[in-house]
Formats: C-alpha cells, structure tokens, sequence
C-alpha cells in the first residue's frame, strides 16, 4: 500500500491518477511529480516497489499539499474577512464570491430553499 503526505493512494488506479487524490496535487502537477522522479506514469500503485514510493514521497515533500496548504487557504480567507473586503464579506454570508449572479442559482452556496407563505392553516374543530 502507497502512503505519501498522509493519504493512501487508491490500489489499482495509475500513479499518475492515483497522485491526484493528495490535496494539492492535480493531473499536471502528479504528470510533473512522475516526470521528475523517473516514475512510469502508467504503473498502477499496487506495482510500485518501495523505492519508488520513497522517491514519490520525496518529491511531493517539495509541495505545499495536504493539512499545510489547507491551512493556508482558510488563514487567506479568514484575513479577507477580517480586513473587510467585498470577498471577505461574501465568505462570512456565504454567498458566491467571484461575481455569479445570486437572485436565480447559487444553491449550492446559499443552500436550500425554505418556502414559508402560503401555508393553510387547518380548520378549527367543533
């Protein structure tokens, strides 16, 4: 079983796919990671020697990935909405930050729809 950063990398997928499951790593940065190291992008994990791995693991030390970069992200955005920012803002309502339209859409972000008027009530009884 390959274990780099932290995650263990899915058996019978291609390393090269395989890199893409590591928060951080994307197809071009694992085709970029295999090209460096000597690594044959079409090995499936399960066929990796424990030298390979070692050198995979190496080699993906050199990237910010994982809990680090994470950490990162969250500090970037927790400083927009500190200093007050439009973008900052947008995050504390959760509401799309890059300019997508909110008034249709945007459910995914906005979450889902509560539908409160219109209700009938029930009649009283005798």
């Amino acid at each position: 079983m390959a274990r780099i950063a932290g995650i263990d990398l899915p058996r019978d997928k291609r390393i090269e796919i395989g890199l893409t499951y590591i928060y951080g790593i994307g197809l071009s940065r694992s085709q970029e990671i295999l090209e460096e190291t000597g690594v044959n992008p079409d090995a499936r994990v399960k066929e990796l020697n424990d030298a390979d791995v070692a050198t995979l693991r190496e080699a993906v030390e050199g990237y910010q990935v994982e809990g680090d970069l994470r950490r990162l992200e969250s500090m970037n955005i927790k400083r927009l909405m500190d200093i007050g920012t439009y973008r900052g803002r947008r995050h504390r309502a959760g509401l799309p930050v890059r300019g997508q339209r909110t008034r249709t859409n945007a459910r995914s972000r906005k979450g889902a729809r509560r539908t409160v008027a219109g209700k009938k009530k029930a009649p009283a009884k005798k």
